[in-house]
């Protein structure tokens, strides 16, 4: 069997933008909507997330933190970092449980629809005094993807907090298309690579707080980000990608996606199977 092939967490700027991509925010239409009250829906669509949603218990987080302490272990022995556990469905069961998990995917196909296919896994995990930010960005602005049309749930491994470098959203900021942003400058500790200059001027920021076990939903155009962690206490999420299966990949991102839910009728999706433990 073939390893997994590796993706870049932030691929070429320049490749990405090269391609032709349609980047405009498609408001969720659920006529029939599974576990979303019509309320929390037009909430999405004008503020462009919804948050504080609980999915685990405390025993159910208490075991995924515990296994996700040991894979993070392992991957600094290895000389990897907090940050490099990505497209972790492909090689990590866990992450593929956890992408695939019904609750989950209940949320975001209420806002997808009827065929939905989850294709990113990342854990963004921030050590106590770490001194990383993630700038304020667009993800949309990284992902070889046409149409815009992934929501990202946001699970909370650890509490979320403002002191331990929560998460922050500009709330409508989605309905302003695509934002010019700039290249990160070295001297910037930014995990990614993009950052939105004087993000202020589209609104005030709101904290994110989540505590573990509940998770937030966000378009790919929301702009967000998180100041670094000068707390003691670590603060680790996962992020979980989920797209309209007629959403199409350039540069082979096609293989990522798993279905979750509904069918996909033009088979553009590879649909890996779940990694062995």
């Amino acid at each position: 069997m073939q390893p997994p092939r590796k993706f870049a967490i932030t691929p070429e700027l320049d490749e990405i933008e090269r391609l032709d991509r349609l980047i405009v925010f498609h408001p969720a239409r659920a006529e029939a909507p599974e576990i979303l009250s019509p309320r929390q829906i037009a909430e999405y669509n004008a503020n462009g997330y919804l948050s504080g949603l609980r999915i685990f218990s405390d025993a159910e987080i208490g075991d995924i933190r515990s296994r996700f302490d040991r894979l993070l272990a392992e991957v600094m022995q290895a000389g990897g970092d907090s940050y490099s556990i990505s497209s972790a469905h492909l090689k990590h069961a866990d992450a593929y449980d956890l992408l695939t998990d019904r609750r989950i995917v209940a949320y975001a196909g209420d806002l997808l629809g009827e065929n939905v296919v989850g294709w990113g896994a990342h854990y963004f995990c921030k050590m106590p005094g770490d001194g990383k930010s993630v700038s304020w960005h667009q993800d949309a602005s990284y992902w070889p993807l046409t149409p815009a049309h992934t929501v990202t749930v946001w699970l909370a491994i650890d509490d979320a907090d403002a002191e331990n470098a929560c998460m922050r959203f500009i709330s409508g900021s989605h309905l302003r298309g695509r934002i010019a942003f700039e290249k990160s400058a070295e001297d910037e500790s930014n995990v990614l690579n993009q950052t939105v200059p004087d993000a202020g001027r589209f609104g005030a920021p709101v904290d994110n707080a989540l505590q573990a076990g509940e998770i937030s939903l966000h378009s790919d155009l929301l702009l967000h980000g998180s100041d670094a962690n000068a707390s003691g206490r670590r603060r680790c999420g996962l992020t979980l990608r989920y797209c309209h299966a007629a959403v199409r990949a350039y540069l082979d991102w096609n293989l990522k996606g798993v279905v979750v839910r509904g069918s996909d009728p033009d088979g553009h999706w590879a649909n890996p199977a779940r990694p062995g433990a």
